[in-house]
């Protein structure tokens, strides 16, 4: 019994300590190329930005469409925003690249919500991801109903998220494969891609399982994660599977992956979209451009590596 209490009390302190780590409110004006409601949840409007693939870069690889990203911003489930000016460079990048980005809202169901730990805050936590995928789910079908308007292929959709988004998107896909999307999305409809930089499963049913081979999926983390796991903790059928653990679900069932592991890096990989750049851009070519089954499985041992070295990011983007 003792085991399983501390088993708990270290699932309550990872979700304690993720929803003590949300966006701060600093942010800039920019102009993407459109902004459109998708839904209205709540009481709740949902926009989501769009950044359309710079006028004259290449779109296409070796005569194959590139997918276009959408993306879930982090911050805790209590805030955030969808086109902080952290990530606006990023998504410059992408852009020049010939990737159309589209970034969008969701509820924020930890917002105003005090703490205590428990329980309860498991089971708030769980509603939180669950209402957060939904709206991506949401989002989805509004833009497979408007792809002509967007100018996108609704079959070539990579998902995207930083940290609570990054949890979202892979929740979100692992829903879908299990025949659980919330929305009346096209019959046979799968995501290209999976991108997740320090995300993880959070599951009341056991262990993630998938009915349907998930989308090929780049993990970013780092090992030393204590606001989003990097490992898995398990109190009876409560489980949260972060990437080393779904690392090891892909390899076992033969699902492609890319793994990138940032050795006793913390949760600043969230943040490493700049950094990490080159390694997104090949799992876009190879995988999901071209579909190729590339698996990679990448540990960094290099404390100098190029992530966000933190403070000043850190305490903009998570609170510290």
């Amino acid at each position: 019994m003792n085991t399983i209490f501390k088993k708990f009390m270290a699932l309550v302190a990872i979700i304690t300590g993720f929803l003590t780590s949300g966006k701060a409110n600093a942010q800039e004006k920019y102009s993407p190329s459109g902004t459109y409601q998708f839904a209205v949840k709540d009481g709740n409007s949902l926009f989501l930005d769009e950044y359309l693939a710079t006028a004259g870069s290449e779109t296409t690889l070796n005569g194959n469409e590139k997918p276009s990203i959408v993306f879930v911003f982090g911050g805790g489930f209590k805030g955030g925003e969808r086109s902080h000016k952290e990530y606006v460079p990023w998504f410059k990048m992408l852009n020049d690249e010939g990737y159309t980005v589209l970034t969008i809202d969701y509820r924020l169901g930890m917002k105003g919500v005090k703490t205590k730990g428990g329980i309860g805050s498991v089971k708030q936590f769980y509603h939180s991801v669950r209402i957060a995928s939904e709206d991506l789910f949401s989002a989805t079908k509004y833009i497979i109903d408007n792809a002509k308007t967007l100018k996108v292929n609704p079959d070539n959709l990579v998902i995207c998220g930083s940290s609570a988004g990054a949890i979202t998107v892979l929740e979100t896909e692992w829903m879908l494969c299990n025949g659980k999307a919330t929305e009346a999305l096209p019959e046979g409809f799968r995501y290209a891609g999976v991108m997740s930089f320090s995300g993880a499963i959070l599951s009341r049913e056991g262990m993630p399982k998938y009915s349907q081979t998930p989308a090929p999926t780049a993990f970013f983390h780092g090992t030393a994660d204590k606001v989003v796991n990097y490992g898995n903790i398990r109190v009876f059928n409560w489980v949260f599977a972060g990437t080393d653990k779904l690392v090891k679900i892909f390899k076992k069932n033969g699902y492609v992956y890319n793994a990138f592991r940032f050795k006793d890096h913390k949760h600043e990989i969230a943040d490493s979209m700049v950094e990490t750049f080159a390694d997104q851009i090949r799992f876009l070519e190879t995988n999901v451009t071209r579909k190729v089954a590339r698996t990679v499985d990448s540990t960094i041992d290099d404390p100098e590596a190029p992530v966000p070295s933190g403070s000043a990011n850190r305490k903009e983007m998570y609170g510290k």
